[in-house]
């Protein structure tokens, strides 16, 4: 797995993968705030919102997530039918290093993008709109989906990391105990 590393700095570290991080989350909020004013098919509206949503979510789970805060997750059904989450993170030296404004704005909007569609959510509630609000539903799934996974694989990462420092701490106290008592 290959993760791009760069020390940080004032600027993005990965600019391209921050706009994309961005470009399908706006695209898929501005088509479906804007669309009430130029389209007039749930249908079409209903499509290209959901494929925008799509959109967003593959790029944030396969690529920006990866890349901008070094984790990834997915889920699988093991043999006994039960769903598994699988985590992976990079290692305590290399998340170091990585940018601390790529991590803020993958968070950031990670989470504005729901608190968004949940307002739109409400909006459609209020205005009595049950076809719209099953595209808002649609679209908060896949950002839900979003941080429960990176959050679930941002804890797995700090378990890993403070059992990975008591497991080196314990393996030098006892190499420090060996030699103590080797030369006695």
């Amino acid at each position: 797995m290959c993760f791009c590393l760069q020390r940080s700095g004032e600027n993005y570290a990965n600019p391209k993968t921050c706009f994309f991080h961005v470009l399908f989350k706006a695209a898929a909020l501005a088509f479906y705030i804007l669309s009430a004013l130029f389209v007039n098919s749930f249908v079409i509206i209903f499509v290209v919102t959901v494929f925008l949503a799509a959109l967003d979510f593959w790029v944030v789970k396969n690529v920006s997530g990866r890349i901008l805060v070094g984790l990834r997750w997915w889920n699988e059904i093991d043999e006994q039918g039960e769903s598994v989450w699988k985590f992976e993170c990079l290692d305590q030296e290399s998340l170091a290093l990585m940018n601390k404004k790529d991590s803020w704005l993958f968070w950031w909007t990670l989470y504005l993008a729901a608190v968004s569609w949940i307002f739109l959510g409400v909006f459609s509630l209020i205005r009595f709109q049950a076809d719209y609000l099953l595209v808002v539903g649609v679209c908060l799934s896949l950002s839900i989906a979003n941080i429960v996974g990176f959050t679930k694989c941002r804890k797995d990462a700090k378990k890993q990391i403070q059992q990975f420092a008591t497991k080196t701490i314990a393996s030098q106290f006892a190499s420090s105990l060996q030699s103590a008592f080797s030369v006695v």
